[in-house]
């Protein structure tokens, strides 16, 4: 008889080793860049994904200042959040946030995909982003991700 298999969180560090992926996003487009990650971080592409117990890879992005967005979404864009204050709405198009943040564009749309909970966060912290081409994570000897 054959029996489901469940990973335990005991098991993820010393049992199932935990790879390191590389991904280049200049020219990629964001979305379809941000939800193969999200699946990566998550564990979804490993035989032994358990929903509840985080299985997932660490990811390290490279060129998140060059990603690529399709028609007018520079300017049409918006990124939204609230001071907590009456009318403190603010708002700001793709073109200005990347401008001052280069990195965030990324880590928004791939925390945008991850689940919204404790583990959610926990998966997030195993991205790594940067805006150029070098990156300090040679010695894990990272994995070219397939697009």
């Amino acid at each position: 008889m054959q029996r489901t298999f469940v990973a335990k969180n005991e098991e993820i560090g010393k049992t199932w080793d935990r790879d390191w992926y590389v991904v280049d996003a200049e020219g990629k487009p964001l979305g379809r860049l941000a939800s193969k990650i999200a699946v990566v971080l998550m564990g979804k592409h490993k035989p032994i994904y358990t929903p509840h117990v985080d299985t997932g890879d660490y990811v390290v992005v490279v060129n998140a200042a060059k990603v690529a967005l399709s028609g007018k979404k520079w300017d049409q864009k918006l990124y939204r959040h609230h001071s907590g204050y009456i009318g403190g709405l603010k708002e700001m198009t793709y073109r200005r946030f990347v401008k001052l943040h280069p990195i965030l564009p990324v880590r928004e749309a791939v925390r945008c995909m991850l689940p919204k909970s404790n583990m959610g966060r926990r998966m997030l912290r195993k991205l790594k982003v940067y805006p150029g081409a070098a990156h300090p994570h040679l010695a894990q000897r990272p994995k070219e991700l397939s697009s």
